[in-house]
Formats: C-alpha cells, structure tokens, sequence
C-alpha cells in the first residue's frame, strides 16, 4: 500500500502542496473551505494541508455512518472476527510503511514509530476475540417459568478524537474496538499529523470492512464541537490535554453522549536508595526523552529518596550527553523534533521558567544546536524542583526531567498523591516489601515496578485517575468493550392459557 491518495482542490498548480482527504463512505472528499498545514518536524517545512470539516460536513458524515451500521451490526461475529485479523495481517506486514508517514508528520524516529504500531496491533489482537468479549449471560428459573438473559448491543455510531502523539495506536485502540462491537465510527485524528489516520482507513477497506463504517473527518474546534453536539453520535472517546478533555466530557455529557476522555499527566518515579542506579538511570532518560518526551505515560519527575539524588543526576547527565538527536528518518537519531515550531518554543520556556523560579538546569537542551529549520531541542535535566514551580505544576510534553528531593518513602508518597495528575507513576527498589507498599498507597491508575512506562498489554485496560481520566472508563482491553456496548436484558415466560390472570400488584418472584 502507497502513501494515501491525495486529491487536490481544483487550480492548484501541479507542485502546490498535496491535499489529506477526509474518508467518507468510502469517498476521499476536500471539499472546498478551510485548510490546516501540516509540517515535516524535521526541517519545519510545510509538506501538506489537510482539509477541515465544518459542521455540516460532520452531520452527513454521521449521516452516512448511521445508514451503514445496521448492515455492519447484522453481520456475523465470525465475520467481523475475519476482518480484524486480515487487519492485523495488513498492517503488520506493512509496519515500515506506516511507521515511516507517523516519522515524516509527529517527528518521532521510526524504530519508535514502530513501536506505536506494535502497542496498537496488541489491541487489535485482543480484538479478533470478539466472540468471547461480546458474550452475553443467562439464568434460568429465576422465578418459576421465568428466564433472564443480558446481551451486549452496540451503540449506533460512535466518535474517537485522537492526538498527535500517537497517530495510529490510539485509532487502533479506539477504532478497532468500536467496529469489533458492531458500531459504525467517525475519526477525527489531530490536524496536526493526520496522514495515518487516511492510511488505516484504506487498510480496514481492503481489509473486506464495509463503507461508511470507518470514517475519517478533519478538523480543528469546530469539527470536535459538531461531533459533540451531533444527535446521531452516540459516544465520543478522547486523548488529548486535561483542559480539553475536561471540555469534551462536560460538553458531550451535557448533550446526552457516552463519554471517557483521557487528559494529561505529570508522572512520578520514584528512586528508593537501595535501586540499582545505573538501571534506574537508564530507565529515567528512556521514559523522559524518547519521543522528545511528547507521551502521556512520559516519566517528568524523578523522586530522589535520601542521598541517592547526586549520584542519580551525574549517571543522567552522562547519558544525556551521549544521546543522538537528529531526523527521525535517520537510523542513527535516539529523538527527533517536537511536532511544531510552538511546542520547541513552549518547553525552551518551561526551561527558563525553571531557573527564574530557584531550580538548577543542570542540562540545558536549549543550547543544543542543530542545523537547519526543524523544530530541535535538547534534552534537559532540572534539579532542585519543587511544587508550585511552573516546571513541576504543569505537563511539559517535551524532553525536561525535573528532580525533585525528598527525605522518605513517605514524603514521596505524600508527593505523589497530592499531585492532580494520576495516569502513570513507577518506584525503583530491590526491596519486596516497599514495591508492594508503593502498589497499595498510590493513588494512580497505572502503577510500574522497576518499570518507568507502565503501559498494559492489551489483556488490560488503559487509564488514569483524577484529572487524567474524565469518565469511568479506561481505554482499549476489557473495559473499552463495556464502553461500545450497551446491556440489554430480556425476561422471559411462556404461561400455559390457563394461567393468565389479572394483577395490579408489583411483581415478585
């Protein structure tokens, strides 16, 4: 499979910018009206425009989406489970391919796009199980003559907005579970990197799925606000920040949706003394600059227990330096750009702020240099934080590990809860006990042991707490599919003639 077909709006001159389409039934449309640009991160040009949808657009679009589903929702689990591996087998066969459009619009090496797709065909994997996910439950005889059975019926069509950091595992986290349940979806990938966005939904076409079940639609605000005031749209699924998703779930909540929105975080690990400090090292600058840090499950802050914060920062530094930064296409490069010119600005400001406020930088990634116009920045480390520093209240989403100091497990601990944040967190320890001390006192949703990015396999599900999750449910895994279906209950008798009577009192058993 090529880069996805680009269509172009009419008189454009033949070496005007490339057009990302929106997928509609089927259709690849750029219809005329607003465009966003799309960069390459590496050299900070320009190479595309995506079209925007308006309001309008979204509503036929839902449109379409809803006349399709009925046929989708009557087709066979053995079917649907039929589609999803030949999914699986598309996608896994061509994984270079996609991972290099993820590296030439995010930024991100392309071994670290490899992974993404990797974590994203885990779900599609758990996917291809429908028949056991989708299981209903039954008990006979509940009261005599009578039987009770629950089934588990899709929504109709459902919506999945998704960030720029991951642009094809968490489609594929979403997506994939709300087809495998029976519903129709409408994507709304970033406008920021949509190209994989296009290419999944032609490898799902191929893959035998009928038209009008995977949609993609561009857009910025006004495309997310027409999919949370659409009447057709039944749930909306959401990664993105804290604010916007706090925005999303309120908005679509209010309009009567289903909906669970992840938002950002600010994740902990800790370092107890008695760690392995050249593994804890090692695990730190894996979590805090691969991907220039732009992952919600990113490790910012290092918790320093006792005396171990000196020796820890001087094996940091040592790596940092040896670190290679370059073009993502580059089988050399460790890190890439961040996605745009304004996320470089924004964390060389973090950086500042963190001097201004009494931190120490001790590794300044701003005076990294690099040649040409991409959107580079260095690795930084900044010691001596503390809260209520903007550089540890707030998500950096770029390549800063602060260090924060502290006396005790407690004080970490203390630290840690207090936080608003609560997607991941991890503790570095030898010690049984303090581990499985660590699991029961956090209050975090995913919890690593000597493991700084507790990401779960797909058998699991993926999920903050406090202001990292709006909703109560996780993502991908078990609890996505209680989230794309709805319970239906169904009580049964069959009276013999002679027992019908009259009764205005409440029935019992």
């Amino acid at each position: 499979m090529s880069t996805p077909t680009i269509e172009k709006t009419p008189g454009e001159a033949a070496e005007a910018l490339r057009t990302i389409p929106h997928v509609v039934a089927g259709e690849k449309l750029a219809p005329e009206g607003r465009r966003g640009r799309v960069f390459n991160p590496a050299t900070g040009a320009q190479t595309a425009e995506v079209a925007f949808a308006t309001a309008d657009f979204v509503h036929a679009a839902a449109q379409k989406a809803k006349a399709a589903q009925p046929t989708w929702r009557e087709t066979g689990l053995a079917k649907r489970q039929a589609v999803l591996f030949k999914v699986r087998e598309i996608i896994s066969s061509r994984a270079d391919e996609i991972a290099r459009i993820i590296t030439s619009e995010h930024g991100k090496t392309v071994a670290d796009a490899m992974g993404e797709v990797a974590r994203g065909l885990e779900n599609v994997e758990f996917c291809t199980g429908l028949m056991h996910h989708l299981k209903g439950e039954y008990s006979e005889q509940v009261a005599t003559g009578i039987d009770v059975h629950q089934v588990r019926q899709p929504l109709g069509v459902v919506a999945c907005i998704t960030p720029f950091n991951f642009p094809a595992m968490v489609p594929l986290w979403m997506v994939t579970t709300a087809i495998a349940a029976g519903n129709a979806v409408i994507l709304k990938p970033s406008e920021r990197d949509p190209s994989a966005a296009v290419w999944l939904a032609d490898v799902f076409r191929e893959a035998g799925l009928p038209e009008g079940i995977f949609n993609v639609v561009h857009g910025d605000k006004e495309a997310v606000d027409a999919i949370l005031d659409d009447p057709i749209i039944r749930a909306v699924s959401f990664v993105g920040s804290t604010p916007i998703a706090k925005y999303i779930y309120t908005r679509a909540a209010a309009n009567g949706k289903r909906v669970q929105a992840l938002g950002g975080a600010k994740n902990h690990m800790i370092v107890m003394p008695d760690a392995d400090l050249d593994a804890a090292a090692d695990a730190a600058v894996s979590a805090a600059y691969g991907s220039a840090g732009e992952r919600c499950m990113a490790v910012s802050v290092v918790v320093a227990v006792g005396d171990v914060a000196d020796g820890l920062i001087s094996k940091v530094s040592d790596r940092i330096g040896g670190l290679v930064i370059g073009d993502g296409l580059d089988p050399r490069s460790e890190m890439g750009p961040l996605i745009t010119r304004e996320a470089q600005e924004r964390v060389a400001g973090f950086v500042e702020s963190a001097a201004g406020e009494g931190a120490k930088v001790v590794v300044d990634g701003r005076t990294h240099e690099f040649e040409g116009d991409g959107f580079f920045i260095g690795a930084s480390l900044v010691d001596d934080v503390k809260p209520g520093m903007r550089v540890y209240d707030e998500e950096i989403f770029g390549p800063v590990l602060s260090v924060v100091r502290v006396a005790s497990y407690d004080e970490a601990v203390d630290l840690i809860n207090s936080n608003r944040y609560a997607n991941g967190t991890a503790v570095f320890t030898r010690d049984g006990k303090t581990a499985r001390q660590f699991e029961f006192d956090i209050e975090v949703g995913m919890v690593g042991i000597n493991v700084p990015i507790p990401v779960p396999v797909g058998a699991f599900s993926f999920g903050g707490w406090k202001d990292s999750l709006f909703g109560d449910t996780h993502m991908y895994g078990p609890e996505a599919f209680n989230f794309y279906t709805r319970r239906k209950v169904v009580t049964t008798r069959w009276p013999e003639p002679s027992e019908s009577q009259i009764s205005l009192g409440f029935p019992t058993h």
